[in-house]
């Protein structure tokens, strides 16, 4: 239970500072598929020291995994760069929905009433964050609303992977899946593959790194769509950043409704 509270809060802590990489990088000129691609690409490198082999038979699970993620963070890294990242964050909360609903019929996970309370009040937190100012946050909301129904499809198919191989397997074919994919993006793109910050690029792979394993040593452990409810918390912490980093607005109301979103989380942490 010790390690399982780790990882979700290592998963927490990246989760948020990632996303602070991703918006220095788009602020900075870089586009979503440039950054996509080169976080896949430092994260292959790394696992082409721990891979192995892998079975025939899960390629076409792994492929999925990979297509799955590379949309996924693709209008992540989009949505942030047209977004503020304390109003963009919470909208990943209808992500364990999501994943409850795909998770019923593909790990046959039914959630428990407390558990789906849990959920309902995370979700509900997200009123009192949106900030719908503006035609360019619209269209991040819009953009953020396509990432998680991506992440949420890809959550599920990594989980599934996990239960048929191990945690550090499943990270090494996420990342040389989501490689393949994120490349055929930014040649389809045609987007110059330019890092703008060398810094912020290398600290945006460790923390997707740390973010991906962490998150695939919980999914090994509990149900999918706790697992996912318990990561919304990183929008508390993402709205702290906003307010910090990028000098965002309606900090206190973006916290009130952190604050519902963190009761639902003890809800859950306590079925």
């Amino acid at each position: 239970m010790l390690t399982t509270c780790l990882g979700v809060l290592i998963r927490i802590f990246s989760n948020s500072f990632l996303n602070v990489f991703q918006k220095i990088l788009t602020n900075k000129g870089q586009s979503s598929s440039v950054v996509n691609f080169y976080t896949y690409l430092g994260l292959s490198i790394i696992g082409m020291g721990f891979f192995k082999s892998v079975s025939l038979e899960i390629i076409p699970l792994a492929l999925l995994m990979g297509l799955l993620g590379a949309i996924g963070n693709y209008f992540i890294i989009k949505a942030l760069s047209l977004g503020e990242l304390s109003a963009l964050a919470p909208v990943n909360s209808y992500k364990p929905v999501a994943a409850l609903i795909i998770g019923i019929f593909f790990l046959n996970e039914i959630p428990s009433f407390k558990a789906i309370l849990g959920i309902i009040l995370i979700i509900a937190g997200t009123y009192f964050i949106f900030d719908n100012h503006g035609k360019n946050n619209l269209k991040a909301i819009y953009y953020r609303i396509l990432a998680l129904i991506f992440s949420a499809a890809e959550a599920v198919v990594i989980k599934k992977i996990v239960l048929l191989t191990n945690v550090t397997e499943s990270f090494i074919l996420w990342s040389f899946t989501g490689l393949l994919f994120s490349f055929l993006f930014m040649i389809i793109s045609k987007h110059k593959p330019q890092i703008k910050s060398y810094k912020h690029q290398i600290l945006l792979i460790l923390a997707v790194g740390a973010m991906q394993y962490s998150t695939n040593y919980v999914f090994s452990k509990i149900n999918i769509a706790y697992a996912l409810a318990l990561f919304q918390l990183s929008s508390i912490l993402s709205v702290f950043l906003g307010a910090n980093m990028f000098h965002e607005s309606n900090i206190g109301k973006k916290l009130f409704g952190s604050a519902i979103m963190t009761i639902g989380a003890v809800i859950i942490i306590l079925t």
